[in-house]
């Protein structure tokens, strides 16, 4: 049977030359990416660009995009990582929000949670809690879903 993953994490990732988040997600990503797991990826920038960007040109795994309005709301490098993507995502879910706000960001991140298996997080090292990070690993553990924590 498939595993079904969401992919959460911080948006400040420019302390990492990006050949450590390919080792990074070579070794936390790769264990998963099986020809039949399935990764739910929001289309932001920072965690969410890099893990979409290594699992098109890593895996043949399916890979859903999630944003909370339209691709064309997303900061350039999101847009950019999916366009490059685009042979390779199986599908774009547009969430249409009619204000990209702090409840459309969270009703992104349930959406991909609900429809996971499992989260593999990257919060940035040392952030509080109430990151959109944190709270969508919050919203997997209340739904009794297993975590992978990766602090970056």
């Amino acid at each position: 049977m498939p595993l079904s993953i969401a992919i959460t994490g911080t948006r400040s990732t420019g302390h990492h030359e990006f050949t450590w988040y390919t080792d990074l997600f070579s070794r936390y990503l790769g264990p998963f990416a099986s020809d039949d797991a399935h990764f739910h990826i929001g289309g932001a920038k920072g965690i969410d660009s890099l893990s979409l960007l290594w699992l098109a040109g890593h895996t043949k795994s399916s890979i859903s995009v999630v944003v909370p309005g339209t691709v064309d709301q997303q900061p350039a490098e999101a847009q950019e990582a999916i366009s490059r993507c685009q042979d390779r995502i199986t599908e774009v879910i547009a969430l249409r929000a009619s204000e990209l706000r702090t409840p459309a960001y969270h009703a992104r991140n349930r959406y991909m949670v609900d429809r996971s298996e499992m989260v593999i997080g990257f919060p940035l090292a040392g952030s509080d809690s109430t990151s959109g990070t944190c709270q969508t690993i919050e919203h997997a553990a209340q739904s009794r879903k297993p975590r992978l924590i990766v602090p970056v």
